[in-house]
Formats: structure tokens, C-alpha cells, sequence
């Protein structure tokens, strides 16, 4: 399953893209008939989850256009046109198994947005060819060198996600502890305008009481939530942390599997090469 083309129906034509050789982690799709140029697939994470390459991505030109950017005169174009356009398409299956398209912003080199009909034309062929992909037997193969390839920059990622996010529920902690001395002394505040107005009814203290932006009242109303807000929040700083370590674990670990499976390989073929 090397060489395989496919047959697209499109707004501005039929395409007919023809799969090359697999390159590693990529297929190169050659474009012809309503469109020029070339479509890199290649594997990618899940959406959801960093650490599960279970996706395609299928970018507009020669390249990974997540890792290089192509040149100009190198995007594929409509075959009547003289535009080269960029953008990518990821293909992934939910927790059913139901496919899921997830496109990004197409423009031309120009930067430019095409038309609503040279949009579906790109869409579709970018979904055919990552639907081609994902069916493909090498699929696994694929996934894998994909992995290997991103690991690196996601672990970069992770590690100063799981960093940022227990700073921010650190500093959110702290705002929720100073919220409480001053909420107790906001509506100690309050009680104190509530007896001087009880005392001696005023206008001025009874605008002090009333509730409006600004007001003495409403900086209670606002200081009360404030702790149980910060608290929640921080909360979910802890989980986002407590998930970004998870999946930098999960990408870990894959290394070390990949790293002995390959000396394994590497073993056993030293020994059939030693047995002749």
C-alpha cells in the first residue's frame, strides 16, 4: 500500500490525488486535475490528550507545516488559479469511535482568506487524503515515528505547563487568603455606615450603603465570592497540572518502551547475523 490515488469531488472539480512512498512519519500526496501541488500527512496527538497519538494531520504543500514552512511557489493551487494556499485539516475518532475533523485557517501566501467555494475545495481534499491515511495498513508505523518525532517539543510543553498552572493556583490560593481578612473588614465597615445612618439618617450614608458600582455594599457583595472563586479556580489549575504531569509521564514512558523494543530488535538481529 505504498501507491495509492484517490478520486476527489470538489466545488471547483474533480482532484486526483496519487500517494507517494511513505517518508518516515509522512505520506506526500501529488496533486492533479482541478488542483496542482501536494498534501503532507502526517501523524499527530489527539486533540484531547498530548500524550495519545491516535490523529492525522493533513497540511497544504510538501511539508509539515507545524514544523517548516514551505515557499511560496511550493503551495498547491486551484489549476486555473495562480494563488498558493496554506492550511491544515486533523482527523481523529471520539470516545465512539465517530470521526471528527478539526480544519485551521486556510489563507493564501498572500495571506489572504479564499472564497467560500476554494475553502470546500481545500477542506476536501485535505479530509480525503487524511481519511486515506488513517485507513492506511501503516497506520501504527506512521503513529509511532510521529511520536518519537514530537516528543521532545511536548515534553517542553508539559513540563512548563505543570509548572505555570501550579504557580497560577499557588498565586490564586494566596489572593483567596488575603480575600478573607478583608471581607471581615468590608462588612465590619458596613455595619458601622448601617449604625451611624440607625443613629442619625443621613443621604450621604445612605448612598454609602446603597448598592451600585463602586459602593461600600457592593465591594461587600463582590469580596464574599471572591475566596470561594479564587479557591475553584486554583482547583483547576491543580487538575490542569495534575493532567500535564500525567501525559508527560505517559510520553516518558513510551520512550523508554520504544528505546528497549528497539534494542531488543537490535540484539535479535545480531544474533541471526552471529547464527550465519
Amino acid at each position: 500500500m505504498n501507491r495509492d490515488s484517490l478520486t476527489v469531488a470538489t466545488p471547483a472539480g474533480t482532484v486526483h490525488a496519487t500517494a507517494g512512498l511513505r517518508r518516515g512519519d509522512a505520506v506526500v500526496f501529488e496533486l492533479g486535475g482541478a488542483m496542482r501541488g501536494s498534501v503532507h500527512v502526517t501523524g499527530t496527538h489527539h486533540p484531547q490528550h498530548w500524550d495519545r497519538f491516535t490523529a492525522v494531520r493533513a497540511c497544504l504543500g510538501p511539508v509539515n507545516a507545524y514544523q517548516t514552512t514551505a515557499p511560496d511557489d511550493a503551495l498547491p493551487r486551484l489549476a486555473r488559479g495562480s494563488s498558493g494556499y496554506r492550511g491544515s485539516l486533523k482527523l481523529h475518532t471520539d470516545v465512539v469511535g465517530r470521526p471528527e475533523v478539526s480544519v485551521y485557517p486556510m489563507e493564501t501566501a498572500a495571506g489572504h482568506e479564499p472564497s467560500p467555494k476554494t475553502a470546500a475545495t481545500l477542506t476536501a481534499v485535505l479530509h480525503a487524503c487524511a481519511e486515506h491515511v488513517m485507513q492506511r495498513e501503516d497506520l501504527p508505523a506512521i503513529l509511532t515515528a510521529s511520536r518519537e518525532r514530537d516528543t521532545p517539543a511536548l515534553l517542553r510543553f508539559l513540563d512548563w505547563s505543570v509548572t505555570h498552572h501550579q504557580a497560577e493556583a499557588a498565586r490564586l490560593e494566596a489572593e483567596a487568603r488575603a480575600a478573607h481578612p478583608a471581607r471581615r473588614a468590608a462588612v465590619a465597615a458596613w455595619w458601622t455606615v448601617a449604625r451611624w445612618f440607625t443613629a442619625s439618617p443621613h443621604p450621604v450614608l445612605l448612598v454609602m450603603l446603597a448598592d451600585y458600582p463602586g459602593s461600600l455594599s457592593r465591594h461587600v457583595s463582590v469580596i464574599q465570592w471572591l475566596a470561594p472563586y479564587c479557591l475553584t479556580a486554583a482547583s483547576r489549575e491543580h487538575d490542569q497540572a495534575r493532567r500535564a504531569e500525567t501525559e508527560a509521564a505517559g510520553l516518558r514512558n513510551q520512550q523508554i518502551r520504544q528505546r528497549r523494543r528497539s534494542l531488543t530488535d537490535s540484539d535479535r538481529a545480531r544474533n541471526d547475523l552471529t547464527r550465519r
